[in-house]
Protein backbone atom coordinates (compact mmCIF):
# COMPACT_ATOMS: atom_id res chain seq x y z
CA UNK A 1 0.00 0.00 0.00
CA UNK A 2 1.93 3.32 -1.28
CA UNK A 3 1.55 5.91 1.31
CA UNK A 4 0.14 9.11 0.18
CA UNK A 5 -1.86 12.20 1.22
CA UNK A 6 -5.09 9.88 2.36
CA UNK A 7 -3.01 7.84 4.91
CA UNK A 8 -4.12 7.99 8.64
CA UNK A 9 -1.23 8.91 10.80
CA UNK A 10 -1.02 6.27 13.92
CA UNK A 11 2.08 6.19 16.47
CA UNK A 12 3.87 5.78 19.71
CA UNK A 13 5.31 8.15 22.18
CA UNK A 14 7.97 7.21 24.71
CA UNK A 15 11.62 7.73 25.20
CA UNK A 16 13.38 5.19 24.68
CA UNK A 17 10.91 4.34 21.71
CA UNK A 18 12.92 2.65 19.16
CA UNK A 19 12.67 -0.59 20.81
CA UNK A 20 8.99 -0.66 20.65
CA UNK A 21 7.30 -3.78 18.56
CA UNK A 22 4.13 -2.04 18.58
CA UNK A 23 4.73 -0.40 14.62
CA UNK A 24 4.92 -4.38 13.50
CA UNK A 25 1.60 -5.24 14.75
CA UNK A 26 -0.48 -2.32 13.65
CA UNK A 27 1.20 -2.29 10.29
CA UNK A 28 0.31 -5.65 9.72
CA UNK A 29 -3.30 -5.48 11.00
CA UNK A 30 -3.31 -2.16 8.74
CA UNK A 31 -1.98 -4.24 5.75
CA UNK A 32 -4.39 -7.46 6.18
CA UNK A 33 -7.45 -5.07 6.34
CA UNK A 34 -6.31 -2.88 3.75
CA UNK A 35 -6.61 0.20 5.36
CA UNK A 36 -4.36 3.15 4.12
CA UNK A 37 -2.77 3.71 7.62
CA UNK A 38 0.80 3.83 8.82
CA UNK A 39 2.18 3.53 12.83
CA UNK A 40 5.48 4.89 13.92
CA UNK A 41 7.36 5.62 16.26
CA UNK A 42 8.11 8.65 18.13
CA UNK A 43 11.07 9.52 20.71
CA UNK A 44 9.25 12.06 22.48
CA UNK A 45 10.52 14.15 25.34
CA UNK A 46 8.01 17.29 25.40
CA UNK A 47 4.60 15.32 26.39
CA UNK A 48 2.76 18.62 26.10
CA UNK A 49 4.40 19.39 22.76
CA UNK A 50 3.49 16.23 21.53
CA UNK A 51 -0.35 16.70 22.12
CA UNK A 52 0.25 19.59 20.79
CA UNK A 53 1.27 17.98 17.51
CA UNK A 54 -1.39 15.52 17.48
CA UNK A 55 -3.78 18.16 16.93
CA UNK A 56 -1.86 20.28 14.44
CA UNK A 57 -0.73 17.23 12.18
CA UNK A 58 -4.18 15.73 12.18
CA UNK A 59 -2.26 12.30 13.37
CA UNK A 60 -5.24 10.06 14.19
CA UNK A 61 -4.63 8.29 17.19
CA UNK A 62 -1.31 7.38 19.74
CA UNK A 63 -0.29 4.28 21.67
CA UNK A 64 1.35 5.92 24.77
CA UNK A 65 4.37 3.91 26.92
CA UNK A 66 7.21 4.61 28.95
CA UNK A 67 7.73 7.17 30.80
CA UNK A 68 4.29 8.97 29.91
CA UNK A 69 1.37 7.27 30.74
CA UNK A 70 0.47 9.01 33.93
CA UNK A 71 2.45 12.73 33.06
CA UNK A 72 -0.09 12.55 29.50
CA UNK A 73 -3.58 12.85 31.51
CA UNK A 74 -3.02 16.40 32.37
CA UNK A 75 -3.09 17.18 28.25
CA UNK A 76 -5.96 15.77 27.01
CA UNK A 77 -9.90 16.72 26.62
CA UNK A 78 -10.85 14.00 28.19
CA UNK A 79 -9.68 10.88 30.38
CA UNK A 80 -11.81 7.75 30.28
CA UNK A 81 -13.06 6.70 33.79
CA UNK A 82 -11.00 3.72 34.05
CA UNK A 83 -8.00 5.24 33.01
CA UNK A 84 -8.53 8.13 35.35
CA UNK A 85 -8.87 5.31 38.27
CA UNK A 86 -5.61 3.70 37.22
CA UNK A 87 -4.11 7.00 36.86
CA UNK A 88 -2.23 6.24 33.38
CA UNK A 89 -3.42 5.99 29.81
CA UNK A 90 -2.00 3.96 27.04
CA UNK A 91 -3.87 4.93 24.32
CA UNK A 92 -5.36 8.31 22.81
CA UNK A 93 -8.00 8.19 20.39
CA UNK A 94 -8.22 11.15 18.53
CA UNK A 95 -12.69 12.34 17.60
CA UNK A 96 -12.56 15.08 14.86
CA UNK A 97 -15.14 17.74 13.68
CA UNK A 98 -14.01 19.95 11.12
CA UNK A 99 -10.45 21.14 12.23
CA UNK A 100 -11.21 20.65 15.87
CA UNK A 101 -9.67 17.37 17.36
CA UNK A 102 -10.47 16.21 20.84
CA UNK A 103 -8.46 13.61 22.11
CA UNK A 104 -9.27 10.94 24.80
CA UNK A 105 -7.16 9.18 27.16
CA UNK A 106 -7.75 5.90 27.30
CA UNK A 107 -5.86 2.26 29.35
CA UNK A 108 -5.88 -0.62 27.65
CA UNK A 109 -3.40 -2.39 29.11
CA UNK A 110 -5.77 -4.14 32.03
CA UNK A 111 -7.63 -5.59 29.28
CA UNK A 112 -4.87 -7.09 27.36
CA UNK A 113 -3.79 -8.29 30.55
CA UNK A 114 -7.05 -10.05 30.95
CA UNK A 115 -7.49 -11.58 27.46
CA UNK A 116 -3.91 -13.27 27.89
CA UNK A 117 -4.96 -14.42 31.62
CA UNK A 118 -9.06 -15.14 30.82
CA UNK A 119 -7.53 -17.73 27.37
CA UNK A 120 -5.96 -20.16 29.90
CA UNK A 121 -8.58 -20.15 32.92
CA UNK A 122 -11.75 -17.93 34.37
CA UNK A 123 -10.58 -15.04 36.09
CA UNK A 124 -14.01 -14.59 38.37
CA UNK A 125 -13.00 -16.72 41.72
CA UNK A 126 -9.21 -17.01 41.05
CA UNK A 127 -6.47 -16.14 43.43
CA UNK A 128 -3.69 -14.39 41.94
CA UNK A 129 -0.30 -12.41 42.76
CA UNK A 130 0.87 -9.45 41.10
CA UNK A 131 4.75 -8.74 41.99
CA UNK A 132 5.77 -5.64 41.73
CA UNK A 133 3.64 -1.97 42.42
CA UNK A 134 4.50 0.19 40.28
CA UNK A 135 2.47 1.44 37.14
CA UNK A 136 2.17 -1.90 35.11
CA UNK A 137 0.92 -3.36 38.50
CA UNK A 138 -1.88 -1.24 39.26
CA UNK A 139 -3.56 -1.28 35.89
CA UNK A 140 -3.40 -5.49 36.31
CA UNK A 141 -4.69 -5.54 39.14
CA UNK A 142 -7.58 -2.76 38.92
CA UNK A 143 -8.18 -5.32 35.51
CA UNK A 144 -8.47 -8.34 37.44
CA UNK A 145 -10.11 -6.95 40.26
CA UNK A 146 -12.79 -5.70 37.69
CA UNK A 147 -13.02 -9.49 36.80
CA UNK A 148 -13.80 -10.49 39.98
CA UNK A 149 -10.55 -12.11 41.20
CA UNK A 150 -8.96 -11.86 44.94
CA UNK A 151 -5.59 -10.29 44.49
CA UNK A 152 -2.28 -9.68 46.27
CA UNK A 153 0.74 -7.32 46.07
CA UNK A 154 3.82 -8.77 46.65
CA UNK A 155 6.73 -6.10 46.31
CA UNK A 156 10.20 -5.28 47.61
CA UNK A 157 9.62 -2.18 49.08
CA UNK A 158 7.08 -1.81 52.04
CA UNK A 159 5.42 1.93 51.38
CA UNK A 160 4.87 1.73 47.10
CA UNK A 161 3.40 -1.91 47.99
CA UNK A 162 1.20 -1.47 50.53
CA UNK A 163 0.15 2.41 48.78
CA UNK A 164 -1.13 0.10 45.46
CA UNK A 165 -2.72 -2.51 47.90
CA UNK A 166 -4.56 -0.16 49.86
CA UNK A 167 -5.59 1.73 46.70
CA UNK A 168 -6.86 -1.91 45.31
CA UNK A 169 -8.35 -3.21 48.73
CA UNK A 170 -6.11 -6.21 48.57
CA UNK A 171 -3.39 -7.83 50.66
CA UNK A 172 0.59 -6.66 50.92
CA UNK A 173 3.10 -9.32 51.12
CA UNK A 174 7.24 -8.74 50.97
CA UNK A 175 8.29 -10.10 47.95
CA UNK A 176 11.29 -11.58 50.56
CA UNK A 177 8.67 -13.45 52.64
CA UNK A 178 6.56 -15.54 49.98
CA UNK A 179 3.52 -17.23 52.27
CA UNK A 180 3.23 -21.07 52.03
CA UNK A 181 -0.33 -21.37 50.29
CA UNK A 182 -1.52 -22.15 46.73
CA UNK A 183 -2.66 -19.33 43.75
CA UNK A 184 -4.53 -19.36 40.49
CA UNK A 185 -2.14 -17.20 38.99
CA UNK A 186 1.38 -15.27 39.17
CA UNK A 187 2.32 -12.23 37.17
CA UNK A 188 5.69 -10.71 36.96
CA UNK A 189 4.86 -6.76 36.60
CA UNK A 190 8.67 -5.97 37.95
CA UNK A 191 11.75 -5.15 35.52
CA UNK A 192 13.24 -8.28 37.12
CA UNK A 193 14.30 -10.76 34.16
CA UNK A 194 15.06 -8.23 31.48
CA UNK A 195 17.75 -7.76 29.37
CA UNK A 196 20.49 -7.37 30.22
CA UNK A 197 20.22 -8.86 33.92
CA UNK A 198 17.69 -11.83 32.58
CA UNK A 199 19.85 -14.58 34.52
CA UNK A 200 17.70 -13.04 37.37
CA UNK A 201 13.79 -14.54 38.36
CA UNK A 202 11.99 -12.33 41.14
CA UNK A 203 10.90 -15.52 43.20
CA UNK A 204 12.95 -19.00 43.75
CA UNK A 205 11.95 -21.87 41.95
CA UNK A 206 10.90 -23.67 44.20
CA UNK A 207 7.92 -21.47 45.22
CA UNK A 208 6.72 -21.96 41.32
CA UNK A 209 4.46 -25.03 42.54
CA UNK A 210 2.09 -23.07 44.20
CA UNK A 211 0.67 -21.39 40.84
CA UNK A 212 -1.14 -23.06 38.05
CA UNK A 213 -0.35 -20.28 35.80
CA UNK A 214 2.54 -17.75 35.61
CA UNK A 215 2.47 -14.60 32.89
CA UNK A 216 5.46 -12.87 32.42
CA UNK A 217 5.09 -9.20 31.03
CA UNK A 218 9.01 -8.93 29.88
CA UNK A 219 9.19 -9.78 26.29
CA UNK A 220 12.77 -8.73 26.11
CA UNK A 221 14.11 -11.55 26.69
CA UNK A 222 10.91 -13.79 25.43
CA UNK A 223 11.45 -16.42 27.34
CA UNK A 224 12.41 -15.56 30.95
CA UNK A 225 14.34 -17.55 33.50
CA UNK A 226 10.78 -17.16 35.43
CA UNK A 227 9.04 -18.51 32.61
CA UNK A 228 11.52 -21.54 32.26
CA UNK A 229 11.55 -22.49 35.49
CA UNK A 230 7.61 -22.31 35.73
CA UNK A 231 7.72 -24.56 32.80
CA UNK A 232 9.67 -27.38 34.87
CA UNK A 233 7.60 -26.80 37.62
CA UNK A 234 4.52 -27.93 35.45
CA UNK A 235 3.28 -24.16 35.42
CA UNK A 236 0.86 -23.26 31.96
CA UNK A 237 3.06 -20.18 31.34
CA UNK A 238 2.31 -16.71 29.61
CA UNK A 239 4.91 -14.35 27.56
CA UNK A 240 5.01 -10.74 27.18
CA UNK A 241 4.01 -10.52 23.95
CA UNK A 242 0.29 -12.04 24.74
CA UNK A 243 -0.67 -8.87 26.90
CA UNK A 244 1.26 -6.49 24.55
CA UNK A 245 -0.59 -8.23 21.60
CA UNK A 246 -4.42 -7.95 23.59
CA UNK A 247 -3.56 -4.13 24.53
CA UNK A 248 -3.04 -3.50 20.79
CA UNK A 249 -5.94 -5.11 19.67
CA UNK A 250 -8.08 -3.19 22.17
CA UNK A 251 -6.24 0.14 20.45
CA UNK A 252 -6.36 -1.37 16.92
CA UNK A 253 -10.50 -1.32 17.76
CA UNK A 254 -10.67 1.94 19.80
CA UNK A 255 -9.18 3.77 16.75
CA UNK A 256 -10.61 2.17 13.32
CA UNK A 257 -13.67 0.61 14.08
CA UNK A 258 -12.74 -2.71 12.78
CA UNK A 259 -12.13 -6.06 14.36
CA UNK A 260 -8.66 -6.80 14.74
CA UNK A 261 -7.09 -9.46 12.72
CA UNK A 262 -5.78 -11.41 15.96
CA UNK A 263 -3.64 -13.45 14.60
CA UNK A 264 -2.02 -11.40 11.84
CA UNK A 265 -1.31 -8.94 14.81
CA UNK A 266 -0.15 -11.98 17.12
CA UNK A 267 2.27 -13.77 13.94
CA UNK A 268 4.28 -9.89 13.18
CA UNK A 269 4.93 -9.51 16.58
CA UNK A 270 6.70 -12.70 16.77
CA UNK A 271 8.30 -11.96 13.52
CA UNK A 272 9.43 -9.08 14.90
CA UNK A 273 10.41 -10.32 18.39
CA UNK A 274 12.77 -13.04 16.25
CA UNK A 275 10.33 -15.92 17.22
CA UNK A 276 9.64 -18.51 14.94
Amino acid sequence: MKINGDTRVFGIIGNPVNHSLSPAMHNAAFAELGINGVYVPFLTEDVAGAVNGVRALSIDGLSVTIPHKEAVLAHLDEVDQTARRIGAANTIVVSRRGSAASLQGCNTDWLGANHALGRHLTLAGSRAVILGAGGAARAIGFGLKKAGADIEIWSRTESTGTTLATELGCPWQPLTEPPEKEFDILINATAVGMHPNQQLSPLPANVLTRFSVVMDIIYAPLHTTLLREAADAGCTCIDGLEMLLYQGVVQFELWTGCTAPVDTMRAALRRAAGVV
